[in-house]
């Protein structure tokens, strides 16, 4: 005796010694059956008891086999049917196969193992017919799930890059009516790494920086509010005094090196942080491995700024120095993130450099000038964030 199984088998015939053989057969070989007299009573049996398979006679009274055939293939498709006969012709063979039946028997049935194997064959094929099914199913709902999921973060992206907008500075702006500061930034993501900001110090001098957090996204765009928090901040101190004190922007970067070490976020900053002294024409700036090197315009002749610097976020013992040079009545800065280097025409680095240089040369006379002449759209694909900022004082 073979052993006890979990499926469960319907047996549907108008001949008692037929019905009643193929149940004992099939019971010893440890399947559950049941057994029904006639079409409409197999029918009500399987929609009751749910069976894994159906044997079926096609000569029935009133309800035949071929009408339980296309019943049972309407309302459970991955059901198996197997269909016997006695009186079958090729032509019926056919139309039941075409109807739905996995197999067809032809009475007498003389060898029941070759009954228990089209059983045991076509139970095989309906476990994996309900199988799949229920894996499309599943995939079905992941993926609506997923789906919901993906609006949900679209509108959170949404939602943070509108509150990441409402943090830049206002471009283009003018300080003493003479500087005017202007900024672009173009993300990869929903959400840019790159982050400018501008900001008053006292009557006559403008803090700035560029900074281009590693990484993409929402958690580099985190790193952003973090530093216009800390911009808030400085504006609210030399609010609350008149110091005369400049601005030092290697000491701002050593503060953000230590604050962002200690939120230990695994980011780190490329920075150019400067200050403009409007009274003293004179600009004082630090480096924090921000490439490619800003570009002054000093009447006319420009030129890349020094300076390297360590990343900023990395090293606790990493230092920061000032340095200071002499502003021209009228001159230009242009400050860009690295990823406009990857938009710039195939070449080395030093050709890129060049063809920067020469782009600035031309003076752009804000940010979105800059990015007409670096042909650099708000609305193209690109694989890293772009920031762009531009000061010009024509007096």
């Amino acid at each position: 005796m073979s052993q006890p199984s979990q499926d469960h088998i319907l047996v549907i015939d108008d001949e008692p010694v037929v019905r009643e053989s193929l149940a004992v057969y099939l019971s010893d070989s440890g399947f559950k059956v049941d057994t029904a007299r006639s079409g409409d009573e197999g029918l009500a049996l399987f929609r009751n008891n749910k069976p894994d398979l159906v044997i079926c006679d096609l000569r029935m009274p009133l309800v035949d086999g071929l009408d339980v055939l296309k019943a049972i293939n309407s309302e459970s498709s991955e059901t198996p049917v197997i269909v016997v006969s006695g009186q079958g012709s090729m032509n019926d063979v056919v139309t039941a196969l075409r109807n739905g039946a996995v197999d067809y028997l032809f009475k007498p049935l003389i060898e029941m193992e070759v009954l228990e194997h089209s059983v045991r064959r076509a139970l095989e094929r309906g476990h994996l017919l309900k199988q799949n099914r229920q894996i499309r199913e599943q995939l079905e709902l992941t993926n609506a799930e997923l789906e919901r999921s993906l609006d949900l973060l679209e509108e959170d992206q949404e939602a943070g890059r509108r509150v990441q907008l409402r943090m830049l500075p206002p471009t283009p702006h003018v300080f003493n009516e003479t500087c005017h500061f202007s900024h672009r930034i173009i993300p990869s993501l929903y959400l840019s790494g790159d982050f400018v900001d501008y900001f008053r110090i006292g009557p006559d001098r403008i803090g700035f920086y560029l900074a281009d957090v590693s990484g993409h996204g929402a958690s580099s765009a985190f790193v952003t509010v973090f530093l216009k928090s800390l911009t808030n901040r400085i504006q609210r101190h030399y609010e609350k005094r008149a110091a005369s004190n400049t601005l030092s922007p290697a000491r701002l970067m050593r503060d953000i090196n230590k604050e962002l070490i200690s939120m230990a976020m695994g980011k780190h900053l490329a920075m150019f942080c400067g200050v403009v002294d409007l009274t003293e024409n004179k600009l004082i700036y630090c480096i924090g491995a921000h490439f490619p090197p800003p570009i002054l315009i000093n009447d006319g002749v420009a030129s890349a700024l020094e300076g390297r610097g360590l990343p900023v976020g990395i090293f606790s013992d990493a230092t920061f120095e000032d340095i200071v040079i002499p502003l021209a009545q009228k001159f230009s800065l242009v400050a860009m993130s690295d990823g406009v280097l990857e938009v710039l025409p195939e070449g080395s680095m030093e050709a890129r450099e060049a063809h920067l240089l020469q782009v600035v040369s031309q003076g752009p006379k804000d940010a979105d000038a800059l990015a007409s002449l670096l042909q650099v759209d708000g609305d193209m694909e690109v694989p890293d964030d772009i920031a762009l900022l531009v000061v010009n004082r024509n007096e």
